[in-house]
């Protein structure tokens, strides 16, 4: 199963980093970091279609079974360069296909607004969000081993479960669809 996890973070050395690189390890999962800086700004115009960073974007999304979306929460909603590479992107690349989603909040109440607002963004391009969402708060990483603590790890297992159930029901789906065909 090919799984992709898009580390929103703009942070080189941020929380939802280290969310992203402990799932891509732990799931042998894909991984796109938009810390790395390779996406221009979005303007729409049709020549960025035509970039190395956009064309791989599209295409590490389109051929993925799932997706992972991990986002910091900056200012009640997702990060700007999650927004940012999500504008690339459109229902040729997520329909239909499994989405889960994980904030990284500063601790207290933060988190669920970057979740809503990702479930937000992901209904435009299609996408079929599961309903299992986690947030993560500082004291739930291991920062010395660049992962997360026990009963984080097992949220993240959680969802990361229910996601392979979607993928399985997609599957189903597809190639009942196609015998019908």
């Amino acid at each position: 199963m090919n799984i992709l996890i898009i580390n929103g973070s703009p942070r080189k050395k941020g929380r939802t980093g280290i969310a992203a690189r402990f799932m891509a390890r732990t799931y042998n999962a894909g991984l796109i970091d938009l810390s790395e800086g390779t996406l221009p700004l979005y303007t729409g115009e049709q020549d960025q279609a035509e970039l190395p960073s956009v064309q791989s974007l599209k295409q590490k999304v389109k051929h993925a079974d799932a997706v992972i979306l991990a986002s910091p929460e900056y200012h009640s909603g997702m990060s700007g360069a999650l927004k940012n590479a999500l504008d690339f992107l459109s229902s040729e690349q997520f329909a239909h296909k499994p989405v889960a989603l994980l904030a990284c909040a500063g601790g207290g109440k933060g988190g669920i607004n970057c979740l809503n607002n990702l479930r937000i963004v992901a209904r435009g391009v299609y996408a079929n969000v599961i309903p299992k969402q986690l947030v993560l708060d500082p004291h739930c990483f291991d920062y010395d081993n660049d992962g997360l603590l026990e009963d984080p790890a097992k949220l993240v297992d959680e969802m990361v479960k229910e996601l392979k159930v979607y993928v399985k029901a997609a599957e189903i789906v597809k190639n009942e669809t196609a015998g019908n065909s």
